[in-house]
């Protein structure tokens, strides 16, 4: 079964700023996260982000900057993506 995934208005807000090839790595991700749900250890630095639940994160591109996503499960089969973006924004506790 396929996975909902829902960007959030920030996100997507950040997500416009970006470059395009980190536009283009993100999409990669939401592709994955579709099709395999939330768990995605093939993207380099994922885990859960600690004293969360169901709050995951990963780098869409490492390297000078850093960029991140961070998405949280929030039924079954949905999750969303709560922030993509330089990884000096992401205030993990705020984004899950």
């Amino acid at each position: 079964m396929r996975w909902q995934v829902r960007v959030s208005k920030m996100a997507v807000k950040n997500l416009q700023k970006l470059p395009v090839n980190i536009q283009e790595r993100f999409k990669a991700l939401a592709m994955e996260l579709r099709a395999t749900g939330p768990v995605q250890r093939r993207w380099p630095h994922y885990g859960k982000i600690q004293g969360t639940e169901d709050c995951h994160h990963c780098h869409i591109k490492q390297g000078h900057p850093t960029y991140v996503a961070v998405w949280i499960a929030t039924g079954e089969h949905s999750l969303e993506v709560t922030y993509v973006g330089p990884h000096e924004g992401a205030d993990y506790s705020r984004l899950c």
